[in-house]
């Protein structure tokens, strides 16, 4: 049996093939290499603000 060509399915025919064949990791990948475009992105600290604030905590300053 072949597979189906994931690339050609629309985001909703991979979501109900991904559903009915949970242990296929290639189309998973496929799925979620998709993403959200409408997606919330949030800024994340940079390591130095990070471990700034970790320092601040420990020695009591927040």
């Amino acid at each position: 049996m072949t597979k189906p060509d994931f690339k050609a399915m629309s985001k909703d025919e991979l979501r109900a093939y991904v559903l009915a064949n949970r242990q296929d990791d290639e189309a998973i990948r496929e799925l979620f290499s998709r993403g959200n475009p409408n997606a919330v992105r949030y800024k994340t600290n940079s390591f130095e603000e990070t471990y700034e604030i970790i320092r601040k905590k420990i020695e009591g300053e927040i």
